[in-house]
């Protein structure tokens, strides 16, 4: 079974940076995630935005409200997904969950696998 850990989130004061990493496995077999990359994040008051997408060949995609600020970057060999979030603001906080899509791993193919989420907190 593929899943996908985020680790990297917390607590930062307003301008501060945080480093998002994700990482896809599948436990003692390998996996290989052919397709795109990516981070949502949702908190109670607003409904689940995609931030930021990233292809297998490095095409990025970036929501409005975090481009100049995020950078988001995949290491292919390692099967995961990082989210560079520089300056941030407290409306940036939110839970923030990957998802890898076109995975083969020890089941076969999986057409999409998300993370559980990481919590990050922008406050003074």
């Amino acid at each position: 079974q593929v899943q996908l850990k985020e680790s990297g989130g917390g607590l930062v004061h307003p301008g501060g940076s945080l480093r998002l990493s994700c990482v896809a496995s599948g436990g003692a077999f390998s996996v290989n995630v052919g397709g795109v990359m990516g981070w949502y994040r949702q908190d109670t008051r607003t409904e689940r935005e995609l931030v930021a997408s990233i292809s297998s060949g490095g095409n990025v995609m970036y929501a409005e409200s975090v481009k100049d600020r995020f950078t988001i970057s995949r290491d292919n060999a390692k099967n995961t997904v990082y989210l560079q979030m520089n300056n941030l603001r407290p409306e940036d906080t939110a839970a923030y969950s990957c998802y890898a899509q076109g995975i083969n791993g020890p089941g076969g193919y999986v057409s999409e696998v998300r993370g559980q989420g990481i919590l990050v907190t922008v406050a003074s």
